[in-house]
């Protein structure tokens, strides 16, 4: 089967009137009447996989799949929770916090390790860890980093080198960059010694993982803190310019997850979705064609480099812990 794949413009209306999108398109698989919209902060070429082989199985529905960022599907679902069917997004704190909050329907049919969902509302896809990109170039003749502390003596041996030319996400800003953040701060006080360090050199901060991955590449930056693993990986297999470190002292690694609207319109079409999406990334799956890395499952939840789908994780969403944490973070970072 052919699918058309078409840019959804701008200037056309949705919700309320046109919004920005970092990208909008339609999905179809013929001309079909019905559509799902996906909420997602997950770029459009790692998903593009599973909404084709959904559309094989399924060609009388359509997608419009619209991406942003983690913060913004956050905001922008609360707003308009019964113009979108299926939320898909890396920042699971802020997903916990949706379902927590009444927005997602009970999915009882779907079979899911406990593990990797939460109360057969949200449910785990993917395990990708937060990854240390560097300029190849740069290190060349130098001992590359294995650990954060080796990260902060490198940086403290040559500040000229790196000064300006560091990258990490805007806590602020970045929903996935706040729990990255958050997670790394809980488990050790090395975080925000290296913060400390990078602030003193000028870090420059982000939006996206993307937009680290191509300044590293091109030499802008030297090293980005906390990336997503999944797309440095891919990335790095057409560009040897940059090397990938999963941080040996303490690894982070989050779960991807999705959740069903509990407004949607269409409950039987969203929740064959989230089936197969998650038979798509299983370890044990046939299809082998997603971009995304699939659900480890044979972490079992055990393993404790894995942030876990728990009430704990929205223990930073509190307001007051926020704005306490953002302080602290800037008063190392934004110097």
């Amino acid at each position: 089967m052919r699918y058309l794949f078409a840019l959804i413009l701008s200037l056309w209306p949705f919700v309320s009137g046109a919004q920005d999108w970092e990208d909008r398109q339609l999905f179809q698989a013929g001309n079909t009447a019905q559509t799902l919209r996906i909420l997602s902060s997950t770029d459009t070429s790692f998903f593009a996989p599973i909404i084709e082989q959904f559309l094989s199985d399924t060609p009388a529905w359509s997608v419009e799949y619209l991406v942003t960022t983690t913060s913004d599907i956050d905001r922008k679902f609360r707003e308009n929770p019964d113009q979108f069917d299926i939320i898909i997004s890396s920042a699971m704190d802020l997903q916990l916090k949706l379902v927590n909050d009444g927005f997602a329907l009970e999915l009882s049919g779907i079979d899911h390790p406990e593990w990797a969902q939460w109360r057969q509302r949200l449910f785990a896809f993917t395990t990708e860890p937060a990854a240390i990109v560097i300029n190849s170039r740069a290190f060349k003749d130098k001992t590359i980093p294995q650990t954060r502390q080796e990260l902060i003596h490198a940086l403290r041996q040559q500040p000229d080198l790196f000064r300006g030319k560091l990258g990490t996400y805007d806590v602020r800003q970045s929903g996935v960059g706040y729990l990255f953040a958050t997670q790394d701060a809980r488990v050790s006080e090395t975080y925000w010694r290296l913060m400390e360090v990078m602030g003193s050199l000028n870090a420059r901060l982000y939006c996206c993982s993307g937009e680290m991955i191509d300044d590293v590449a091109s030499g802008k930056l030297l090293v980005a803190y906390n990336v997503l693993g999944s797309y440095a990986a891919a990335r790095r297999q057409k560009d040897p310019r940059f090397e990938i470190i999963l941080p040996s002292d303490f690894p982070t690694t989050m779960m991807r997850t999705g959740f069903v609207s509990k407004a949607t319109q269409h409950v039987d079409a969203s929740e064959r979705f989230i089936q197969k999406m998650i038979d798509i990334q299983s370890t044990d799956g046939s299809t082998g064609s997603s971009r995304l890395p699939p659900l480890d499952k044979s972490l079992q939840g055990t393993n404790p480099s894995v942030i876990s789908l728990e009430p704990a994780l929205m223990t930073y969403l509190d307001g007051l812990k926020r704005r306490t944490f953002i302080k602290e973070w800037m008063s190392a970072v934004v110097q």
